[in-house]
């Protein structure tokens, strides 16, 4: 049975995963070299050397342009602007395939995850940031722009007195959903109440839109084990149905949901 090998290229680990099937043969997690380009190749490079023949799959914490086919938007900046695929297609010798790190979550969990059965998946990451990534029918949807599923970039919905003034965001606009849901804003803010409703509010929107069959959530936020109950209880109001049939599940890999969607970037 063929190998594949899953590479998540986080800000502080790189870990590595070989699925036989969907058994795993190898798991490995090195600290990734912060700020050093040339090491981070090289410490991926040496991962997929010790495990040998295989596919290879790349989460990163951005995407590929489509237009130049450099890293852009990733929050681990060393990496911007660089062709991270084609050096590490020079490097192993192999055809390696990159994706954002929210759709090989998102991947992951439709797979064999939390998921699985269900032909419209969006997976949320609730963490440092907010991400999100989405499967229709076992397929990541990257879009023309390669920015399918960056919901917290979109305003927050319906902002009332308790989310003014409008919060800035590292992107350059303000009162992103990014800024509201991430987890250090939670913990700002010291009120579950008002962030189950912020969710609430901004994952109707995702509803009205796309309408999938389950919302999957990852991150650390992912662990408050109330947002499955009180989010789903409070959307509702703000969704265009008169019955609202969307599961919101947890996670069922954990951490190891990024990794192991990478190596399924080859099906």
């Amino acid at each position: 049975m063929a190998i594949r090998i899953g590479i998540d290229l986080g800000g502080t680990k790189i870990e590595a995963i070989a699925l036989e099937g969907s058994r795993e043969v190898y798991r490995k997690r090195v600290p990734t070299p912060r700020g050093d380009y040339p090491g981070t190749l090289v410490s991926i490079a040496s991962l997929v050397h010790e495990i040998g023949e295989g596919s290879v799959g790349i989460g990163i914490p951005g995407a590929l342009s489509r237009v130049t086919g450099l890293v852009k938007n990733a929050n681990s900046t060393w990496l911007i602007g660089k062709p991270l695929k084609q050096d590490l297609e020079r490097t192993l010798g192999r055809e390696v395939r990159v994706e954002n790190d929210a759709n090989c979550f998102a991947l992951s969990e439709a797979v064999d995850g939390a998921g699985k059965g269900a032909r419209v998946v969006f997976g949320v990451i609730l963490g440092t940031g907010v991400g999100g990534g989405v499967v229709v029918d076992g397929k990541v949807l990257v879009g023309p722009n390669a920015i399918a599923g960056e919901w917290g970039h979109n305003p927050l919905p319906s902002p009332t007195e308790k989310d003014l003034p409008l919060r800035p965001c590292y992107c350059g606009r303000a009162g992103c959903i990014e800024t509201y849901l991430c987890g250090p804003a939670l913990e700002r803010d010291g009120d579950l109440a008002l962030y189950t409703e912020r969710l609430a509010r901004s994952l109707a929107t995702v509803i009205n839109l796309l309408d999938p069959d389950v919302i999957v959530l990852g991150g650390g936020v992912s662990n408050i084990e109330r947002l499955y109950d009180e989010v789903p209880q409070a959307w509702g109001k703000y969704i265009f149905s008169d019955h609202v049939a969307t599961r919101l599940a947890r996670n069922a890999h954990g951490d190891s949901s990024g990794v192991r969607g990478a190596a399924w970037l080859w099906d």
